[in-house]
């Protein structure tokens, strides 16, 4: 089958098509002939190599991180799927690799594709949407009348995750530049924010939750408008020592990540509030819950826009350079 691989961790350059062996297909594997998948800032970051202590992936490998497409065989123990059927997912971590014609997915990972959604919008939702289920309803437990702030309201996560607290029954703020604004505003924000020109941590106070993709100082700064209680939770910002657990890291990866993330945990203890580290998990089960806020019209899909197959090393560059207006890039196979 033909693929877009990772020839060795690097630039750009190191991103190749290639034609690569069909996936091998377990008891309790799906194969899906992929018809779109979707660029998401961790694909760079482990084509970079940035995530290699947490993510060893062994060079060559296929770069993608989520897809939608169409059931072309299953496992013999396979029970939940069969062939002719749309799907979408998310890939477990240890079995990335979008960015090809085929890919074999663990059942459990797999959910029916949104029936109101054309493959290119399907391929764009599983990595943020369950990146939002996973912050507001796993980890903050998001309830009516709590107040959320979610910076890059315009970005791939921040589109989601705006349309999921006020599904939830948040008041939400977002942060934005000035031409997104409209669009966030559109999604459900109460409040927006032009963070390049107004420092949110001085107009907002007393919130429950952050939702924070931004990192850095914005990180820091976020701790300023939680209330006692509060929680922050970052996909940006610093692992932290429930994360290395999480993952089983070894005792010297584990003392890395706590020397990491010590001063802002330092901060929010101080502050009476809470700082955890969110790498998102693969979930069959919290897609599907997904997809029925999708089917239901409570969420609704952003696309900034469409590449061919062919195309796949030009849409890496459409996200690297900065180019996307709002929401995801999408690769289109079929």
């Amino acid at each position: 089958m033909r693929a877009f691989v990772v020839e060795r961790y690097g630039d750009a350059d190191t991103v190749r098509a290639s034609d690569v062996p069909d996936p091998q297909v377990g008891d309790y594997d799906v194969l899906v002939g992929i018809h779109a998948a979707s660029v998401n800032p961790l694909d760079l970051k482990t084509r970079d190599g940035a995530l290699k202590a947490i993510l060893p992936y062994r060079a060559p490998f296929v770069l993608g991180n989520d897809l939608a497409g169409r059931v072309v065989a299953t496992g013999a123990l396979v029970t939940q799927f069969a062939v002719g059927d749309e799907v979408y997912t998310r890939p477990a971590q240890n079995r990335i690799g979008a960015f090809a014609e085929l890919i074999a997915v663990h059942q459990d990972d797999l959910a029916p594709k949104p029936a109101t959604l054309t493959m290119a919008e399907a391929a764009s939702i599983p990595l943020v949407g369950l990146t939002a289920w996973q912050a507001l309803v796993e980890h903050a437990s998001v309830q009516p009348g709590q107040k959320v702030l979610i910076h890059a309201g315009a970005g791939g996560v921040g589109t989601i995750a705006i349309q999921l607290a006020k599904h939830l029954g948040a008041t939400v703020a977002a942060t934005a530049s000035a031409p997104k604004i409209d669009l966030v505003r559109s999604l459900g924000a109460d409040v927006v924010i032009d963070y390049r020109n107004q420092a949110f941590e001085t107009i907002l106070h007393d919130y429950d939750v952050v939702l924070d993709t931004v990192g850095g100082t914005t990180l820091d700064k976020s701790l300023r408008v939680l209330k006692p209680g509060g929680k922050v939770i970052s996909v940006s910002g610093p692992p932290d020592p429930t994360f290395a657990r999480e993952i089983g890291a070894n005792p010297v990866i584990r003392l890395a990540m706590a020397a990491l993330s010590f001063r802002i945990r330092r901060r929010a203890r101080r502050r009476n509030v809470t700082y955890s580290f969110l790498f998102m998990k693969a979930s069959g089960d919290q897609l599907r819950e997904v997809t029925a806020l999708i089917d239901a019209g409570v969420i609704r899909p952003v696309v900034d826009r469409v590449f061919d197959f062919a195309s796949t090393r030009e849409a890496l560059a459409h996200v690297e350079q900065g180019h996307a207006k709002a929401g995801k890039v999408v690769i289109r196979m079929k």
